[in-house]
């Protein structure tokens, strides 16, 4: 099992929207809170993130082929300078040509600068430990030549948006889809071999064949001991290691993972709670439902109708 695909994909809540964006100098794109992680690809041309939410960060110099993606979706801004004002374009603004929507910012006739700008709809309020242990601001470069994969989806979707062709429309939601991934294995990459965290969890030979177990197997009756079995260690010291790299002791991480696939059940699926208890690793729906009501605050069912409701 893929841990990083699969910790993505538990947290989705819908598919990702994106806008190409033109910013001829001056210009300037106040971008608001967003729900889910927010996202930007350089495609032409150089500008500014200016964080608004966190006064603490200094702007961002972006270069052509630089991606950036925000955690929680925080406001900011994008501009040909940090001293310009970001302006919220209204929607005849917008022009609707496939693949994607397109916005024209700044009549200047400077330097010309294009994005790519979207959003992933992600549960933040819940995220996955691999994700909230991110920065808030993600600056990664391809022009360095130590993340070729991502470039390289860098690269096809500016050719599919410059020079859109039969299955552009299909190609480019695939991409951005792809790129959430490419931009998570690429910051992980990065990290240093010594760092803890989660970078260092998915490659530790002791760690990560019991995250593969739990992953690969949820509703098993894991214990702290047949984990440990299969990390090579004892019990003591598998825990203090697990618990160093994950942020977590492993049953704690073993039920926060469950109550993540029962949510996700409950909200993508109809199948019956006793199937969900199953799949998850309890025995009876009651169990369930204990162990869902204690970790998100309402009973499956009721958590059933509210996503229902969205």
């Amino acid at each position: 099992m893929d841990i990083l695909a699969e910790a993505l994909e538990s947290m989705r809540t819908g598919r990702p929207t994106s806008v190409r964006t033109d910013g001829h100098a001056p210009w300037g794109l106040r971008l608001p809170p967003a729900a889910g992680a927010g996202f930007h690809v350089v495609l032409h041309g150089s500008c500014w993130l200016v964080p608004v939410d966190s006064p603490q960060l200094e702007p961002v110099p972006l270069n052509v082929g630089d991606v950036v993606f925000l955690r929680s979706g925080s406001r900011h801004v994008l501009a040909d300078h940090p001293s310009t004002p970001g302006e919220v374009p209204g929607p005849e603004r917008f022009t609707k040509a496939p693949p994607i929507g397109s916005v024209v910012l700044g009549d200047g006739g400077g330097t010309r600068t294009t994005l790519l700008c979207g959003n992933y709809p992600l549960d933040m309020a819940r995220p996955h430990p691999v994700v909230r242990q991110l920065p808030e601001v993600v600056h990664l470069s391809t022009r360095d030549g130590r993340h070729a994969e991502l470039s390289a989806a860098v690269q096809l979707l500016g050719a599919e948006l410059d020079n859109p062709r039969i299955g552009s429309e299909g190609i480019v939601p695939a991409l951005i889809d792809s790129l959430l991934l490419y931009i998570l294995r690429a910051w992980l990459e990065d990290q240093p071999a010594e760092a803890e965290g989660w970078s260092t969890a998915l490659r530790d030979p002791a760690v990560a064949p019991a995250l593969a177990a739990i992953h690969d197997t949820p509703s098993a009756p894991w214990t702290v001991e047949s984990l440990a079995v299969r990390s090579g260690l004892s019990r003591a010291a598998f825990a203090r290691r697990f618990t160093t790299l994950v942020g977590e002791p492993p049953m704690a991480y073993l039920t926060r993972w469950r109550m993540t696939l029962a949510a996700k059940l409950l909200r993508d699926s109809d199948v019956p709670l006793f199937t969900v208890a199953a799949r998850t690793g309890y025995s009876t729906e009651f169990a369930l439902a204990r162990a869902f009501k204690r970790e998100y605050g309402i009973a499956p069912g009721g958590y059933r109708r509210q996503a229902g409701a969205a």
